[in-house]
């Protein structure tokens, strides 16, 4: 994308210093990651990153901005989601785009997805900064976005993680924790916020009060940060030792409420350029005939879990009438490969990553996954190199 910054990238580049990479964040974390780091970070403009970054928040205002649209969210959150403390505005939100060149030759987002859950906030900071140690990057590439920098940058993820809390007091609520993939931002974010993570399961409750045990001693929580997937939760059928619609003396940063709010299910009352058309499977009266250029997905499913590509006459009849206002239909975004890499060019799928300060979204860093597969995801790109979890370094 930064065409000087490429050439040099790839000349310079060697398996030692890659390896060099890889021990950096292992080391950081304290354990093997469990998922694939591409061989190179990924060279954006920050002209680029800027409108990314303002046309997702143009997105998410046409949900929050319109009654309707968010009277329908509502509606769709489960009540066992429900709850007294969801925050009024999300605390945390993604957007997700791909890359596409339009017929002027000019690269063009495209929506791909956007959700109001936390992302690698500690992780993903500390990658950027592995691969400008590893390979000797400049230091004028920046990682940060809407002007921030590691100072302003640590205060705004505190503040809406722990907030005027004791870190102590403050958990990183996840479904066993040391068994997910995002456990190295688990650990990156105990390091840079105080924040341990714990398992559903080491919570326990004393009227409106909920305790854990830190270090030997039991100790109130009085803000969770949560990072349990509503999806996972129902699959493994896990019962809570409190209900999200208990009235407990517990702050909530990313209460579940909000990750059906916006979500898959906020597409199609998108109204923009960049997003493809999407339409719920239940208000379809005549099913498009070229499939290929669809895809059928569940709403709810996290990281790519239940999509169907080109789904057939059979696949969509098998969906009962009454679980379709859980499915879209989406028309599918054809990433241009933009990343030249020394195995051939590579797509990009960019997240701009939001945390609320105030009543306003602001955009923090990004999030890359490179791939030549159907999609992002490692088992799109089994057996190939120069994909998988990257970083964003931008560049005037």
């Amino acid at each position: 994308m930064i065409p000087a910054l490429r050439t040099a990238f790839n000349a310079s580049w060697t398996e030692a210093k890659f390896h060099d990479l890889v021990r950096r964040l292992e080391t950081r974390t304290g354990a093997p990651l469990g998922f694939p780091i591409s061989e190179t970070p990924c060279f954006f403009p920050q002209s680029l990153m800027r409108q990314l970054a303002s046309t997702g928040l143009e997105l998410v205002h046409q949900i929050l901005d319109n009654p309707d649209a968010m009277a329908a969210a509502d509606k769709a959150v489960p009540d066992r989601f429900r709850g007294p403390g969801a925050e009024a505005l999300p605390t945390f939100l993604q957007v997700d785009f791909g890359l596409v060149r339009a017929d002027d030759g000019s690269i063009q987002p495209k929506l791909v997805e956007l959700q109001a859950f936390a992302s690698l906030y500690g992780f993903q900071l500390e990658m950027a900064r592995a691969y400008c140690e590893a390979f000797g990057l400049p230091s004028s590439l920046s990682v940060y976005l809407d002007g921030l920098d590691a100072p302003s940058y640590h205060a705004l993820i505190k503040d809406a993680i722990v907030g005027n809390n004791d870190p102590h007091e403050v958990v990183l609520m996840e479904i066993e924790p040391r068994k997910q993939k995002t456990w190295p931002d688990f650990v990156v974010t105990e390091q840079m916020w105080g924040v341990r993570a714990i398992d559903v399961s080491e919570v326990h409750r004393e009227g409106r009060r909920l305790y854990y045990r830190r270090d030997g001693k039991a100790t109130e929580i009085k803000r969770v940060y949560n990072r349990v997937i509503p999806d996972e939760l129902e699959r493994k059928r896990i019962q809570l030792p409190f209900g999200y619609g208990d009235d407990l003396d517990v702050e909530w940063a990313g209460h579940p409420a909000w990750y059906f709010r916006i979500s898959k299910f906020s597409i199609p009352f998108l109204r923009h350029a960049s997003v493809p058309e999407t339409r719920f499977l239940d208000g379809i009266e005549s099913l498009p005939v070229d499939r290929d250029r669809y895809l059928l997905k569940p709403l709810f499913s996290f990281a790519g879990g239940g999509i169907i590509f080109a789904p057939t006459d059979a696949q969509i009849a098998a969906i009962p009438m009454s679980e379709r206002k859980d499915y879209i239909l989406q028309e599918r975004i054809n990433f241009t490969p933009v990343i030249e890499t020394p195995e051939g060019p590579a797509q990009a799928e960019i997240r701009i990553m939001y945390v609320r300060s105030g009543s306003e979204l602001r955009p923090v860093l990004p999030l890359l996954r490179m791939g030549r597969g159907k999609m992002m995801g490692v088992d799109h790109n089994k057996g190939l190199r120069w994909v998988g979890a990257s970083a964003g370094l931008m560049a005037d």
